[in-house]
């Protein structure tokens, strides 16, 4: 496959309006990070809201050209839209969508975040297998947790455009790159074992072959990642990344990183030590990564680590 070279950009502002985790108090903002306070003047008001999702919107800035994106919707109808509203984020900025893969916790607020949006034909970017049906999670004795799958035209109600894609390719003229479907090389990053979809009067594996990130380009610095869940593995996304851009060199990686609970713990190990090969200057595990392997991530790669919260905003400059 040919080398695909994102724009080199000068800032990248990355939005949380939905994660795992809040904790209005922190107080620990610094010039890269900074923590959620909606305030009305010097009002204190509403909290941000905190649940088992994951949303990002992403603003990028290469000299008077800035361009937004939203990766996400969050699991809840509204959570991702009223976190925006209390950090007064301009939803109608948005000009481009990736979803990172179709599991509701990534596309449950899709409706409400398009109509917040407020214009046709915003281009959503996402792998055909995102809509597979009958998906589940075996949660042992027979019992099956049922995943919905997002519906296309519901999202084209919602004023999107739908772009199926399984290949890499750039948006926003070149300035972000969706990697598509991500090899699975990595000899401990084995998928979800857990996972099933329905087919033809039986049951597979769920692959989860439409699992994917987003990559840009920092001027200087190398490259920020972003994934949703990982399940295709955060080092062989990475990885992937690094060859189809042919960059090298790993600014950042953020995004779930799927390593929470007992079929996942395991392999904690051996990423935390990939990750340390690949020398990032900052790491930072959100939604799905789970707190074992933040608490792991964090002791160490302490100079890299950053904690992530609902309505953090981490600025990554050139």
């Amino acid at each position: 496959m040919s080398t695909i070279h994102p724009n080199a950009v000068e800032k990248i502002e990355i939005l949380t309006l939905e994660d795992n985790y809040i904790d209005i108090a922190a107080m620990d903002n610094s010039d890269m990070v900074s923590r959620a306070m909606p305030l009305t003047g010097n009002l204190f008001g509403k909290s941000i809201l905190a649940e088992h999702g994951f949303s990002a919107a992403v603003k990028i800035t290469s000299g008077d050209r800035k361009r937004t994106f939203l990766m996400d919707f969050g699991l809840s109808e509204d959570i991702v839209v009223r976190n925006g509203e209390a950090l007064n984020f301009d939803f109608s900025q948005i000009e481009a969508v990736f979803l990172s893969h179709g599991h509701v916790d990534h596309f449950g607020g899709l409706k409400s975040v398009g109509e917040k949006i407020g214009k046709k034909g915003v281009q959503i970017v996402v792998h055909p297998s995102a809509f597979k049906t009958d998906r589940f999670v075996s949660a042992g004795s027979g019992f099956k947790i049922i995943m919905p799958t997002p519906d296309e035209a519901e999202i084209e109600n919602a004023g999107f455009t739908i772009i199926k894609q399984t290949e890499p390719r750039t948006l926003l003229d070149g300035d972000v790159l969706y990697l598509g479907e991500i090899p699975r090389l990595s000899d401990f990053e084995q998928g979800m074992p857990n996972a099933f979809f329905g087919k033809e009067g039986g049951e597979e594996l769920d692959l989860l072959e439409d699992d994917t990130a987003v990559v840009m380009n920092l001027s200087g610095k190398g490259l920020v990642v972003l994934s949703g869940c990982a399940h295709s593995g955060i080092i062989n996304t990475v990885n992937y990344a690094k060859e189809i851009t042919g960059i090298s060199r790993v600014h950042a990686v953020m995004g779930g990183f799927h390593l929470t609970g007992r079929l996942f713990e395991p392999i904690i190990e051996d990423t935390v030590n990939a990750l340390k090969e690949i020398g990032p200057d900052y790491v930072i595990p959100t939604h799905c990564t789970g707190r074992k392997a933040i608490g792991r991530i964090e002791t160490e790669m302490p100079g890299s680590f950053i904690l992530n919260m609902a309505g953090t905003t981490i600025t990554f400059s050139s």
